[in-house]
């Protein structure tokens, strides 16, 4: 299978490494281009054979086609096209393959939600009461698709995988969720190999909301770890973070066992819990004082969850649902509370039924 990979941060090249090497004696191999604009990287990756800036120390394999090529018609022979840029530059990215003419099957691996944008229709579901709320609102990948390019073929790859390791061929499952049969079958035959075990799903929408949501609760379980606040704290956090993510989920109008999967719980508990997940490292460092900003400079990769936290409350507080520890991450984030505020405002809160 032909597969291009667009953008060489941590989680494109990773998954370029892992469907560039033998994947079994059942399936034929693929030939995978890794797509980058910056000519200079690519310089250096030939050189080398590594991502040095994101995955410094693991090779690429000799098979993998490193490219700076223009996008343009070499695209209209590949059989997947992976979008694997930040969500900042989603967008634009499906501008440019649209302009291309540029049909093939579609997959993005971002997880999050796009800042908002000025004069944007919203999807009808979001529309609140107040006529001026909708600008302040943000859309998840599926919902820019449908504005830009709304007859794709698309789907979502997601899950539970830290870059570093799925690069270095440790077992992980992960989610093609798409509302197209076809696709899912296309994205399971592509990506699932020895390492990487992959499960399909139709429901597309609540497995952007469980990829998006869990970087806002990472930062929280950063937060309690940071503040030394112990293990029952950190447990509670991710149990009642579930909670919010489902509750948002489900008014959207996703499946409840979306929440309960890959994308929902296991990409929670990851994220919330692992040392490489950047949204974690930003809650330890807020827990320690530091300024947002110098975090952010610091960490030198994206971390979703810091753009991500307003508009998962804007969108939350749009459709009337209550998510207290994503207002205490913007209020933290925002330098409105101390991270020792926010947590004792959330022990604060009046006791009630758990469900």
């Amino acid at each position: 299978m032909k597969i291009a990979i667009l953008g060489a941060g941590a989680w494109g090249t990773a998954l370029a490494i892992a469907l560039s090497k033998d994947q079994g004696p059942s399936k034929r191999p693929n030939t995978v281009t890794l797509w980058a604009r910056d000519a200079r990287w690519h310089e250096q990756a030939l050189l080398t054979r590594t991502n040095e800036r994101y995955l410094p120390g693991i090779e690429l394999p000799q098979q993998l086609v490193l490219s700076v090529s223009p996008l343009g018609e070499w695209l209209s022979s590949q059989d997947l096209v992976v979008v694997a840029t930040p969500m900042a530059a989603f967008r634009g990215m499906l501008e440019q393959l649209t302009a291309l003419s540029i049909h093939q099957p579609l997959v993005w691996l971002c997880k999050g939600f796009e800042a908002p944008r000025r004069n944007t229709p919203l999807p009808q579901a979001l529309v609140p009461q107040d006529p001026a709320s909708p600008d302040a609102l943000g859309l998840m990948a599926h919902e820019v698709l449908e504005q830009i390019h709304p007859n794709a073929v698309a789907g979502v790859l997601s899950g539970p995988s830290f870059a570093r390791e799925v690069a270095l061929g440790q077992p992980t499952a992960l989610v093609a969720a798409s509302p197209h049969a076809s696709l899912r079958a296309l994205m399971v035959e592509a990506f699932h190999g020895p390492q990487l075990r992959v499960y399909a799903n139709e429901d597309l929408l609540g497995v952007e909301v469980g990829g998006a949501v869990k970087n806002v609760m990472a930062i929280a379980c950063g937060i309690c770890d940071g503040l030394g606040l112990g293990t029952n704290a950190r447990a509670a956090l991710i149990t009642r973070g579930l909670v919010e993510i489902s509750r948002l989920g489900l008014a959207l109008g996703a499946k409840s066992e979306t929440m309960m999967g890959l994308s929902g719980l296991g990409d929670l508990v990851l994220t919330a819990t692992g040392d490489l997940s950047r949204n974690r490292q930003v809650g330890l460092a807020l827990a320690r004082g530091l300024h947002l900003s110098d975090i952010v400079r610091d960490l030198g990769h994206v971390a979703e969850g810091v753009y991500s936290a307003e508009t998962v409350l804007s969108r939350a507080q749009a459709l009337q649902i209550e998510m207290p520890i994503t207002e205490m991450v913007v209020q933290v984030i925002k330098e409105i509370l101390t991270p020792q505020e926010a947590m004792k405002s959330l022990m604060a809160r009046q006791s009630r039924l758990e469900f």
